[in-house]
C-alpha cells in the first residue's frame, strides 16, 4: 500500500479506537456534567426526560429504567453507542414489533430528553467511585455464571487474552458490582501502540502521544517521547482493545449478564 493509503487507513483505525476509548468518558463527562449540577439536581432535559420516560416507556422498561417486561436500558448498549438521541429516537419511532415493542410518535424534544436521562442513569452507574447512588445491585447479578463461562471461554474469545488464574484471579473482590461491570464492557488504561518503520529498515514502538496527518509521535520503551515526520516513514497502529470494540457490538444482554455472573464469581 502506498504512504497515502497508509496514512488514510492509520487515521481510521486511530478515529475507531478513539471512538471506543471515549466511551465510558463520554457518558461521564458529556452527559454526567449536564445531567447533573453539584447539588444531584437533575437538570431541565433529565426532568422533563424522566417524566416522559416513566410516561411512555416505563410500564416496560421499568421507571427507573432499569428492565420489567423489556430490558434494562441503564446498561443497554445502545444506549453506550447513542449520541443525543440518534439511536434512542430510531428505536422509538420505529419501535421493534419482533419484539413486542410499538412504535411511538414523540416529538425530537421529548426523544432528546428521554435520551438526556437515559444517559444520565447510565452516567450515574458509572459514577467516579463505581458505586450508583440508586441502581439496584442485584439486578446486576441475574446472569447465569456457567453460561458466562462458556462464553468466556468459547463464543467470546475471552480467553485469547485473560485468564482467570492470571489477570482476572479474584477479580470479584477487586470492585464493586457495578465497576466490575463497566470496566468489563470499558477497558481502561490501554493506549494504541504506533510501529514507526525508519528508511534504514529501524523499528521504534510505543504507545501514541500524538498523531495527525503530518507528524506521530510516541513514546518509545526507554520512556522517550519521540516524534517522526510521516512523509519520511511508514506508520502501522496497533489496536490492543480491537477484540473489545468487536465484540461489544455483538454483545447480547444474556450475554452481558452471564458473562458478568462469571467474572463477580472469581473470588
Amino acid at each position: 500500500m502506498n504512504t497515502r493509503g497508509n496514512q488514510v487507513t492509520s487515521q481510521r483505525q486511530l478515529a475507531r479506537t478513539a471512538v471506543f476509548c471515549s466511551a465510558a468518558l463520554f457518558l461521564l463527562a458529556q452527559w454526567d456534567s449536564r445531567a447533573w449540577s453539584q447539588s444531584g439536581t437533575p437538570d431541565p432535559a433529565v426532568e422533563r426526560g424522566q417524566k416522559s420516560f416513566q410516561q411512555s416507556c416505563g410500564f416496560c422498561h421499568g421507571p427507573d429504567a432499569t428492565g420489567a417486561r423489556g430490558p434494562d436500558l441503564v446498561r443497554s448498549p445502545l444506549v453506550a453507542h447513542d449520541v443525543k438521541g440518534d439511536k434512542v429516537g430510531e428505536v422509538i419511532r420505529l419501535g421493534r414489533p419482533d419484539k413486542g415493542m410499538p412504535a411511538m410518535a414523540l416529538a425530537d424534544e421529548q426523544v432528546q430528553d428521554i435520551a438526556a436521562y437515559l444517559h444520565a442513569r447510565a452516567a450515574e452507574a458509572l459514577n467516579s467511585n463505581g458505586v450508583s447512588r440508586t441502581y439496584p445491585i442485584e439486578k446486576l447479578l441475574t446472569g447465569n455464571a456457567d453460561a458466562g463461562k462458556t462464553f468466556f471461554n468459547a463464543g467470546g474469545g475471552c480467553k485469547n487474552c485473560h485468564s482467570p488464574a492470571g489477570d482476572l484471579a479474584a477479580i470479584g473482590t477487586k470492585y464493586s458490582p457495578v465497576d466490575l461491570q463497566s470496566r468489563m464492557l470499558y477497558p481502561r488504561g490501554q493506549h494504541t501502540i504506533a510501529v514507526v518503520t525508519l528508511p534504514t529498515g529501524e523499528q521504534v514502538k510505543g504507545p501514541v502521544e500524538h498523531a495527525d496527518d503530518f507528524v506521530v509521535a510516541l513514546r518509545d520503551g526507554s520512556g522517550w517521547y519521540r516524534s517522526f515526520s510521516r512523509d519520511h516513514v511508514k506508520v502501522e497502529f496497533e489496536d490492543p482493545l480491537a477484540a473489545h470494540r468487536e465484540l461489544l457490538d455483538k454483545l447480547r444482554p444474556a450475554d452481558i449478564h452471564n458473562l458478568f455472573a462469571y467474572l463477580e464469581s472469581l473470588k
